[in-house]
């Protein structure tokens, strides 16, 4: 994740420790999310923004994915990627630090968009670097601007997204969009209680993991299998570069 502020950057970080440990324990949420992009993960894969990689083991285990590259601009997460991620090719820095501007199938980012001031710019680089092969931007955000919170503003969101303003941003990067859906209904209300309400400033791991074993598996059958929400706590897009 990243900011095109310094002063972003070093809150983010700031809080990156507590962010990091709630999502080590969201195995079946990291399942999800790698599952929903997997038709659209294939070839030579672009993460952008990503962090101790996390999310980058459960995107290189995708069958479709060939090589896996991924950027980070905070060289304090880069000891825990290689650790968890050995071989993968990590570069420090954004997208346009990225040496190949061409022969990319997909770039994935989860949660960093929100951390970017000038997001249009960010998608408008996205779409360059996809253009040739016509690849895809799979895109994770925080979603509903009344949800945002004290810890959004720790984190450096500069936003939490609606569905109109994604697919405004998309189309005018040079997208075209193949599915947009708000995802995590559940997780809706729970941020509006933790964060809103009682103004938590920090996850707690032991409820993240009970919410991540107990109530989420439920929910995302429902979502993906059922009915999608009409609101979520974030937002989840696959768009293809025209």
């Amino acid at each position: 994740m990243h900011s095109s502020s310094t002063s972003g950057v070093n809150e983010a970080a700031s809080t990156a420790d507590f962010e990091f440990a709630a999502l080590q324990e969201a195995c079946n949420y990291r399942k999800a999310l790698a599952t929903e992009f997997g038709p659209a993960l294939k070839g030579k894969v672009l993460e952008v923004g990503a962090g101790v990689g996390q999310m980058t083991q459960a995107f290189r285990a995708m069958p479709g994915v060939s090589e896996i590259v991924c950027v980070e601009p905070d060289s304090r997460f880069h000891p825990g990627f290689l650790a968890g991620n050995p071989g993968v090719r990590l570069i420090q820095g954004i997208v346009a630090d990225v040496p190949e501007r061409s022969g990319w199938d997909a770039v994935v980012s989860v949660n960093v968009l929100e951390h970017i001031e000038h997001d249009r710019d960010e998608l408008k680089s996205w779409a360059a670097l996809l253009r040739e092969r016509r690849g895809r931007a799979c895109v994770f955000v925080p979603a509903r601007p009344e949800i945002y919170a004290p810890i959004d503003r720790d984190f450096g969101h500069f936003r939490r997204y609606t569905k109109p303003e994604l697919r405004d941003k998309l189309t005018a990067a040079g997208f075209q969009i193949e599915r947009l859906d708000y995802f995590n209904l559940s997780g809706y209300f729970a941020w509006w209680l933790n964060f809103c309400v009682r103004k938590q400033r920090t996850f707690d791991p032991g409820a993240v993991r009970f919410y991540d074993r107990v109530i989420f598996p439920l929910v995302h059958w429902t979502e993906s299998r059922v009915l999608r929400p009409p609101i979520g706590q974030s937002l989840i897009a696959i768009a293809r570069a025209l």
